[in-house]
């Protein structure tokens, strides 16, 4: 199979599948992966996210097949944009629950 026969067969689903293998080195079903075949898994995930990584996270393969590295500046900007979401979203719940109950428990229920 060539690359761009694997590209097209590859859907964001496999990837990902593909991607945790390569990164815990065992595949969904708990079964290691063989040095080759990780070798490989890595070569398939670099070449998926060279042609579909358009927010490419520090030190990986970006669109075009740069490898893109995040400063620190840059990763600061992207968390507080996370964390902004967050919070705005955890207060919309916050503040469309009805409610005030709170879950307590003691020391020794935990």
């Amino acid at each position: 199979m060539d690359i761009s026969q694997l590209l097209a067969v590859m859907t964001p689903e496999i990837y990902q599948r593909i991607l945790t293998a390569v990164e815990t080195g065992k595949w969904l079903d708990g079964s290691p992966l063989t040095s080759q075949l990780r070798d490989s898994a890595m070569q398939a995930v670099m070449l998926y996210q060279s042609r579909h990584n358009i927010h490419a996270d520090h030190m990986t393969v970006a669109a075009g097949g740069e490898i893109k590295f995040k400063s620190k500046a840059e990763f600061k900007r992207d968390f507080a944009i996370d964390a902004a979401t967050t919070s705005h979203n955890v207060d919309t719940v916050i503040n469309n629950n009805n409610n005030n109950d709170i879950a307590r428990f003691e020391h020794d229920q935990l």
